[in-house]
């Protein structure tokens, strides 16, 4: 059964028409009842929601989220679509092109308080509505690059990311730690998850960062057709990141994910957000936030991700990003927030 978005919204605009015609002492006026007839047509709200590349975790697993959302939720239509990624999203979501999306948090971050790429142009409408995974940054070379170490990757053929994308952003952070000067001191590639598989598998690129959650559809191909190895991120050099950068956990890609991976490798991650504009519907979000929670066995098949989302941890480790006023009222409802 739908949930009753639609349903509130028409007893509200009924409730309206109600106050409208008592207050006018029912004069007819044709402006106040066009604005009422709209406010009561029922009309279903269209909610733009850019995931990322097509290869990676979140494009299928948004497309499902869309469709649960269509199914489940009266009166909206969730559109899902590609994109280049959190950075993108948040430009989207900023300039009203988008609704709800993905993005991690470090990145939310830099938007809401307008640093990095987002220097004097900071998001403070962005909402987060759940804390969803742990993505992990996945650093990808081919075997026989003679690469062992990030450190390696100076003066290589590197696939940072789309610009705009936040493993390109990932890539900036990470690489300097290891003395490499970005990007000047390798040689760019700025392609998505797609076009680096390809420009592997053709010899074309040495190392590609790959920042999803796993196992991602794009790792597998480069390490199984591609010729592609994992390497991690150092221990010091993962303390040093998470003393300078809050937001990141240490992540452990468990031997076996890939093919011929035969040991743990270590690295980073940084918790993947939904996120929302403070503009959409306070009953919409509401409505969404527990259809996701409440249905969300349904989305097990889309990708083993799904396994890795608890509910008990969607309010936790939020960089300090607000909650939307509607995911925050699921929550207190159930528990979580007091």
């Amino acid at each position: 059964m739908k949930r009753n978005f639609l349903k509130k919204m028409l007893l509200a605009g009924a409730l309206f028409s109600l106050f409208a015609l008592v207050a006018c002492g029912g004069d007819g006026d044709d402006s106040a009842n066009e604005d009422n007839n709209n406010a009561t047509s029922g009309e279903t709200v269209e909610l733009n929601f850019p995931t990322a590349g097509t290869t990676g975790t979140i494009y299928p697993l948004g497309s499902a989220m869309a469709n649960l959302w269509n199914n489940e939720v009266e009166g909206v239509r969730v559109n899902a679509q590609a994109s280049n990624g959190g950075v993108d999203n948040l430009n989207m979501m900023k300039e009203g092109e988008a609704h709800i999306s993905f993005a991690t948090s470090g990145i939310i971050w830099e938007a809401y308080n307008g640093e990095r790429g987002f220097t004097d142009r900071a998001y403070e409408d962005v909402r987060i509505v759940a804390g969803l995974y742990y993505n992990p940054n996945q650093f990808v070379v081919r075997e026989d690059a003679g690469i062992e170490s990030i450190k390696d990757l100076k003066g290589k053929r590197f696939a940072p990311g789309a610009v705009g994308s936040t493993p390109e952003v990932e890539s900036s952070i990470i690489l300097p730690k290891y003395g490499i000067q970005y990007p000047d001191d390798i040689e760019t590639n700025f392609v998505g998850f797609t076009e680096a598989i390809d420009l592997m598998r053709n010899n074309q690129v040495d190392g590609a960062l790959i920042q999803a959650g796993l196992p991602t559809a794009a790792v597998t191909e480069m390490t199984s057709t591609a010729g592609g190895k994992l390497i991690g991120i150092e221990e010091e050099v993962r303390q040093s990141l998470m003393d300078e950068y809050p937001w990141y956990s240490e992540v452990t890609i468990p031997a076996g994910t890939y093919e011929n991976q035969e040991e743990d490798v270590e690295t980073l991650g940084i918790k993947m957000m939904l996120m929302a504009d403070a503009s959409v519907d306070d009953d919409l979000i509401y409505e969404m936030t527990a259809a996701f929670w409440e249905n969300i066995d349904q989305l097990a098949e889309t990708h083993p991700i799904v396994e890795q989302m608890d509910i008990e941890e969607a309010v936790t480790e939020l960089a300090d990003i607000p909650l939307h006023d509607g995911a925050a009222r699921y929550y207190e409802e159930i528990g979580l927030l007091e």
